[in-house]
């Protein structure tokens, strides 16, 4: 009888031996199999980004004709970009006084996406001849790679006796808006990311 029982115990570790091997293959087996689908959404996901890509190029084309008939009407608007960063409620301030008075001589803004749709985009302000700087457009660049985003900036050429505003007076008689306590041009010639600036490109897609 105490043999038996021995036998008995062999065989039903044994058993669970089997059964526990047979859960691991079939645990393995289902995993790999979960990895199989996985990496078949992945490719359906990559091919669907790359069809809503070309869908949008499509579209930009198409879009470009109307952006450029809203443009030769916001040029006919004075101070149209002035109103529109201080009516926003993130970009409003961002400008100092002094910021104010260039961005009257602002003519347009444009937002240019590269051409594969997601590699970067540019930001350009053009302006009318003014007494603050010689340049005729200011633009700012966003280019994409895998170890992070570079930024570049035009280095802006201010006429003599002009330089970056430093900042305001908050202490001016009925001046009740907040201004701003660094210059939206020191802050646009920066290399450093911002996220004001995906207001910018965000905005001008609406």
């Amino acid at each position: 009888m105490v043999a038996d029982k021995g036998k008995k115990v062999k065989l039903t570790e044994k058993g669970e031996e089997e059964n526990s091997e047979q859960i691991d293959k079939d645990l393995v087996l289902s995993i790999e199999k979960l990895q199989e689908i996985q990496d078949e959404l992945e490719k359906i996901n990559e091919e669907a980004s790359e069809e809503v890509l070309e869908v949008e190029q499509k579209y930009n084309e198409v879009r470009r004709p109307v952006y450029d008939t809203r443009k030769d009407i916001i040029k006919k608007i004075p101070d149209f970009w002035l109103t529109a960063f201080l009516s926003h409620p993130a970009l409003g301030d961002l400008l100092t006084e002094e910021d104010q008075e260039i961005f009257k001589h602002i003519t347009s803004l444009e937002v240019e996406d590269f051409k594969d749709l997601k590699s970067g985009y540019s930001i350009t302000f053009n302006f009318n001849p003014n007494p603050y700087f010689e340049d005729s457009k200011l633009t700012k660049t966003f280019t994409f790679h895998d170890e992070g985003t570079k930024i570049t900036a035009t280095q802006i050429k201010w006429k003599e006796g002009m330089g970056l505003p430093n900042g305001v007076n908050h202490e001016k008689k009925g001046y009740k808006r907040q201004l701003a306590e660094e210059s939206f041009f020191t802050w646009f010639t920066d290399a450093h990311q911002k996220d004001d600036m995906d207001e910018i490109h965000d905005e001008h897609y609406r």
